[in-house]
């Protein structure tokens, strides 16, 4: 009796040692995918800020965003079953069935590809023709503050910031196609004055030239 209560008093014991290592082992796992989580959280948040910022870069020079953007990257990526091989060989008529089924899903499937490749995408303007048009409805100058509450107000899905329509109003002005005013500390833009003459198209030159040569 005595060396059985011995044999199971060691059993335990080892049993609860095994117990308590594999407890820590398991919070250290934890603390450690914990710390990869985060890492990859403030990945991604710089990610997602560097992409805001783009974005705005790329209306501020006014250039039109691509129709379709990449899909999201799936939260968990699905492993396919391996494949489990065939224990008979399929028969003459099963094959024979697999061949005159297969052109009609190919049929199927082509009119599909023709009818997503048939909708048009919508183009959106781009920030300057936007704040080109406000400031040529406008009647008196407009700060960058009354512009980008304009078009926040116009245009609420487009989420323009107030920097942004600062930098693209300033670049109109270095081009001509908008003029800066100052009224004590404040500045305000309106449209130029004079808008700059066109060059004549090549017809019109030709026609210009025969009617110098008619006249010599």
């Amino acid at each position: 009796m005595s060396e059985n209560a011995t044999a199971s008093t060691e059993l335990t014991s080892q049993y609860a040692a095994q117990v308590t290592s594999d407890l820590e082992h398991n919070f250290k796992e934890q603390e450690r995918v914990s710390a990869e989580i985060a890492a990859l959280q403030q990945q991604l948040a710089t990610l997602q800020h560097d992409h805001t910022v783009l974005v705005n870069m790329q209306q501020a020079l006014g250039i039109t965003p691509p129709s379709a953007e990449p899909a999201a990257a799936p939260a968990q990526a699905t492993v396919p079953a391996p494949r489990k091989k065939a224990a008979t060989r399929t028969s003459p008529t099963a094959q024979t069935k697999k061949t005159t089924a297969a052109p009609g899903r190919e049929r199927a499937r082509k009119p599909a590809k023709k009818t997503e490749a048939a909708a048009p995408t919508a183009v959106q303007p781009s920030l300057v023709e936007l704040i080109r048009q406000h400031l040529a409805e406008q009647s008196e100058p407009r700060s960058t503050a009354e512009i980008a509450a304009a078009l926040e107000q116009a245009h609420p899905e487009r989420g323009i910031k107030n920097t942004v329509v600062r930098t693209t109003v300033e670049n109109l002005v270095a081009r001509g196609q908008a003029q800066r005013t100052r009224q004590g500390r404040s500045v305000y833009y309106t449209t130029p004055d004079t808008a700059q003459p066109t060059p004549p198209s090549p017809t019109e030159s030709q026609q210009q030239e025969a009617q110098l040569e008619e006249a010599q």
